[in-house]
């Protein structure tokens, strides 16, 4: 099983806690790039949560 597999296999199996990672990081590039950038931040969050597990699990 190669790395990837195994990441996509963590990722579907952990769906809530990556989606909480993603946020996280999302919230930590936006403080740090002044809030220049916080739509497309947003965007690119939303859409990578889209993509892990499930679906997105955000509240």
């Amino acid at each position: 099983m190669s790395f990837l597999d195994k990441a996509k296999e963590f990722a579907d199996k952990h769906d809530k806690q990556v989606d909480q990672v993603l946020e996280k990081l999302g919230d930590e590039v936006d403080k740090r790039t002044g809030h220049k950038y916080t739509s497309q931040i947003d965007r690119g969050v939303d859409e990578a949560q889209k993509r892990t597990g499930d679906g997105d699990t955000r509240q």
